[in-house]
């Protein structure tokens, strides 16, 4: 490619380089399928349990598998083939979507309430997820020049909010679909799960197709000092543990999508359709942000910036807990997507731009992890305190919860607070700074 310092930055930058076209092109397929299950999923689980514990419990065998395995699948990511690591995890979940889609088709399988065969299949698509995350993460930066990889941060985000928009909505309108009597059969999951399966098969063939940079690795065999190397160097990196460590504690208490199904029909006494407007909103406020910050990328005060979005988060989160009107809480999950976007993009930007090459893997593991646990654990959170208290008071406490978590990583972190342009350079200077002024305790 052409050097692209000759060359005045553009908003579309990332997308000169034929691989990460044919990557977004096909995450785009991939999540759009991903998230059109997630509503099947949970509507279905949901229509057979009446459970909001059954509901969380779907985030907690996708999540499961992460935790245990993340930290192999990191070392894996340094020292495999990122490409082929991706094609072997999505042709896992390609197999796991098909088993969704002839259980939805059972007679036996899911009688009875019995929604466990479901479960078993979430924790195989939670261990290829689990692998291919940190294999994802690390990836991007040998799709697109050094220069470039701020601006492919943000684009990345933004196709995940068009797809993550689409999906949910896309989802529940397949599930709610009148068919004629010769396909009634495929009337509600096993058309979404039939969508979500030809996704999957897009997604394997383009990126078959891509032909990333070279990675130079070290050959380091499997030992727990080479597998914690992640972790070490993110809590040596303050700045790094900072970022992930307030998107995981927030998001996990103040993420309400889990009761969603509860919300759109006990609470706001709507359908399907409406579960998948509701899963939809915060991908659209998230959209319109990224967007925004393609064309207006953050230049100063990224850390400040990432603190102030994140209260915005939990105020919002109260807001739809409060609310008994559909429009009030669509746009109150609006709100939430479209901060949580600026968190996204100064996180991402920091994870890569803090990290060395060799260590990219590892430490987007850890990453995975508490984004894992923010997402997946923070569905059976949710599902826990809903059954405990009820979901309304789940809610509210957990937007409650992630102010608090914003005001102590205020406080905790100094380095998150001034962390200033997104470069290597200006990022590694705070570190160095703050490290050098603080004692040692």
């Amino acid at each position: 490619m052409p050097d692209g310092e000759s060359r005045r930055p553009t908003a579309g930058d990332a997308f000169r380089s034929h691989n990460f076209r044919l990557y977004q092109s096909a995450r785009l397929m991939a999540v759009i399928g991903a998230e059109a299950q997630s509503v099947a999923v949970a509507w279905q689980v949901y229509e057979i349990t009446h459970s909001a514990l059954d509901l969380g419990l779907t985030g907690l065998a996708l999540f499961l598998p992460g935790l245990l395995l993340m930290l192999a699948a990191g070392h894996a990511a340094d020292r495999f083939d990122r490409r082929r690591i991706i094609l072997l995890c999505y042709g896992l979940q390609a197999i796991c979507t098909a088993v969704l889609l002839w259980l939805s088709f059972s007679t036996w399988a899911l009688a009875n309430g019995r929604v466990w065969p479901i479960y078993i299949v979430l924790i195989g698509i939670g261990i290829g997820r689990a692998f291919s995350g940190p294999a994802s993460s690390a990836l991007l930066p040998s799709l697109v020049p050094k220069d470039h990889f701020v601006n492919a941060v943000t684009w990345g985000a933004t196709v995940y909010q068009i797809a993550n928009m689409s999906g949910p909505a896309l989802g529940g309108l397949l599930y709610t679909l009148p068919l004629s009597s010769r396909l009634a059969h495929w009337r509600g999951a096993p058309s979404v799960y039939l969508l979500t399966l030809l996704m999957l098969c897009c997604y394997l063939l383009l990126v078959g197709m891509i032909r990333p940079e070279p990675v130079e690795r070290k050959a380091s065999g499997f030992s727990a000092r080479t597998v914690l190397a992640g972790l070490e160097y993110v809590w040596r990196t303050k700045l790094l543990l900072g970022s992930i460590s307030l998107d995981l504690f927030a998001v996990m208490l103040g993420g309400a999508v889990a009761l969603l199904p509860i919300f759109a029909t006990d609470i706001l006494h709507t359908g399907p359709r409406g579960l998948g407007l509701l899963r939809a909103m915060p991908s659209v406020g998230a959209l319109i942000v990224s967007l925004t910050l393609v064309a207006r990328p953050i230049k100063r005060r990224a850390g400040a910036n990432m603190l102030l979005c994140v209260a915005i988060f939990g105020a919002a989160t109260i807001v739809f807990g409060l609310s008994r009107n559909l429009w009030l809480s669509l746009v109150a999950l609006f709100i939430t997507g479209a901060a949580d976007m600026v968190s996204v993009v100064v996180r991402s930007s920091i994870l890569q731009l803090a990290t060395p090459p060799e260590m990219r893997g590892r430490v987007s593991a850890v990453n995975w992890l508490f984004v894992g646990a923010s997402n997946e654990f923070g569905e059976f959170e949710s599902g826990l305190t809903a059954h405990w208290w009820g979901a309304v008071p789940a809610v509210i406490v957990g937007g409650i919860g992630s102010l608090l978590v914003t005001l102590a990583a205020t406080v905790l972190f100094p380095r998150l607070r001034r962390a200033d342009a997104l470069t290597t350079e200006s990022l590694m200077e705070v570190e160095r700074e703050l490290s050098a002024a603080e004692p040692l305790h």
